[in-house]
């Protein structure tokens, strides 16, 4: 799971453009999927990131970011690949298998790959898995953690049968327990509150993947990843992957000029930029992606759940879509849950009232709550004080998050509800303002929530200083008991069920804007295989490269594009 910036654009479509209400079809994926024989050995993938991450635990609070995951898929271990249609696999570069051994209590055994090792000499281990869970799941303030999710159900960690068996008992039942232990840490670099919360910052001091760390440069905010010698899988295709941080227009204009391979096309103008390129080509799928306007009811005016749902219904959630639909070659549907997405089995839509725009209901509840007006265009007053609210944008955020602002600005404002929009640092939107609640309204992405239960540190209750991922610090116990008893349940349907219950409750409590499931179009070089959109699955690192047809493309197109071929 990651937080990602809105850093993409729209408007600009022609007026009569019509959304479609459909999402590409679950499970589907775009990715040039390419055999091993057809690929050449080497070359370079330049991608961009849309923030330079400065913590690089991707478990602590502050990194659980979408730059820090792209580099942990690179060099750290993930015991599970999931396929497009997010069901897992073991890894077997890590994991040989997983077996719930036992019910009662459930027990997992993971056999591990003895190949396994840090990039410190030392085996991938029991130590390593215990570290971890004492880490994120023994509920130990010190450690500043993103998501506790299923190792707090964890009672023990220690060895199987042997040194290269890993033996895990649960307090009670956790149904998505692949989705722990990845990334995996080192025992050597977590197992201290020092070590997990400032051992990582603008460093990476042990890996165990098919790509080592070549260099981290914070000057020019780039990191560059190598194929790691040691390495006891398949060897990468590649030799290098460089992540380069643009906001997202320097990004579409480095993609245009050949700097970086790939970029997104989710957006009206870059679409049609895009959609045409030479030696480019456009992929969609399908993936766990959805927008919102996340409200904080810590403190100010929408700690009054009345002022919360007046916000919610006074928001054209309808009209937000369209401008983000507009020209696209796939739907970009409303959505109206915040666990499962439009096209995935489970979905049901509880948005109503709650997500129902009626700006007569809105200024109703807005009266009720004791803010009045004093004619129509003012801003509301009660006790002296302005209704008046910060809604906080990263400078990441490019021309659909301005434009979704600016227009959810507009309309409270018809509700007599005055805002200010305000742009912060990209390096600092997170870790200064999200985490620690400063601001009353933010606009952002949650990412790759494929596993259901990775839903419950975003909806669960702040625990002392501890917000997790619930940026807004909105819930109650009938969200935090619904949440629990479906990550606990092995019976998929009554899960779904309460899944589904906690979602009716969650708009109810007027925890978020749930806006639309984000389309998946990206732009890619030709002759870029295994990557791109995988659906609700994970990018094979190991399998990403160039076509042998790629070298004889590229020199044809004139001397530019051979040279650029031959720095990749």
């Amino acid at each position: 799971m990651t937080t990602v910036l809105v850093g993409c654009s729209g408007s600009g479509a022609p007026p009569d453009a019509q959304r479609s209400t459909a999402a590409a079809q679950y499970g589907s994926q775009g990715i040039g999927a390419a055999s091993a024989g057809r690929l050449r050995d080497g070359g370079t993938l330049t991608l961009g990131i849309s923030a330079w991450p400065t913590q690089l635990n991707f478990h602590q609070v502050d990194g659980a970011t979408d730059g820090v995951d792209q580099l942990a898929q690179l060099v750290e271990p993930r015991l599970f690949r999931r396929d497009a249609r997010g069901v897992p696999h073991p890894d077997t570069d890590y994991l040989l298998s997983a077996k719930v051994t036992g019910t009662a209590p459930q027990t997992v055994v993971y056999r591990l790959n003895p190949r396994a090792r840090w990039s410190d000499g030392r085996p991938v281990g029991a130590a390593d898995f215990a570290a971890q869970w004492r880490a994120i799941g023994r509920g130990d303030d010190r450690y500043h953690v993103a998501d506790p999710t299923g190792y707090d159900q964890i009672a023990s960690v220690g060895e199987g049968t042997g040194a290269h068996e890993v033996k895990v008992v649960f307090r009670a039942p956790y149904t998505d327990w692949q989705r722990l232990f990845t990334p995996l840490y080192p025992a050597s670099a977590i197992s201290t509150p020092a070590q997990f919360n400032t051992g990582w910052i603008n460093q990476i001091p042990v890996t165990a993947g098919p790509f080592e760390v070549g260099s981290l440069d914070a000057t020019t905010e780039t990191a560059t990843v190598v194929r790691d010698p040691r390495w006891w899988g398949a060897r990468p295709r590649l030799d290098k992957i460089v992540l380069r941080t643009l906001l997202p227009p320097a990004a579409l204009q480095a993609y245009r000029n050949g700097e970086i391979d790939a970029v997104n096309a989710g957006n009206t103008e870059d679409y049609a930029q895009l959609r045409d390129a030479e030696d480019s080509e456009i992929r969609t799928g399908s993936a766990w992606d959805e927008v919102h306007v996340a409200l904080n009811g810590a403190g100010g005016p929408l700690a009054d759940i009345d002022v919360r749902h007046a916000v919610q219904r006074a928001v054209d959630r309808e009209a937000l879509a369209d401008v983000a639909a507009k020209g696209l070659p796939v739907g970009v549907p409303l959505l109206g849950n915040h666990i499962f997405m439009t096209n995935q089995p489970g979905y049901a839509d509880h948005s109503a009232p709650w997500g129902t725009y009626d700006l007569t209901e809105a200024c109703r509840l807005l009266d009720k709550a004791g803010w009045k007006r004093q004619g129509d265009g003012t801003t509301r007053t009660k006790d002296g004080r302005k209704l008046r609210l910060r809604f906080v944008v990263s400078t990441a955020t490019n021309r659909l998050g301005l434009d979704l602002s600016q227009l959810v600005q507009s309309m409270l404002g018809r509700a007599g509800i005055e805002v200010d929009i305000v742009k912060v640092p990209t390096n600092d939107y997170t870790a200064k303002y999200l985490n620690h609640g400063d601001f009353d309204l933010a606009i952002f992405r949650f990412t790759d929530l494929t596993y259901p239960s990775d839903v419950l540190s975003i909806y669960q209750r702040p625990r002392g200083t501890q917000s997790f991922l619930n940026y807004g610090r909105v819930g109650d116990a009938t969200v935090d008991k619904l949440l629990r008893q479906a990550a606990g349940t092995l019976d998929t349907r009554r899960a779904t069920a309460l899944y589904n219950r906690a979602d009716t409750e969650i708009w109810r409590l007027g925890h978020d804007i749930e806006l639309y499931q984000r389309p998946q179009v990206m732009a890619v070089r030709e002759g870029l295989a295994n990557y791109g959109i995988p659906g609700l699955g994970d990018i094979d690192w190991t399998k990403v490269g160039w076509t042998k047809s790629r070298a004889r493309t590229r020199t044809r197109t004139g001397a530019k594009s051979e040279e650029a071929e031959r720095t990749r």
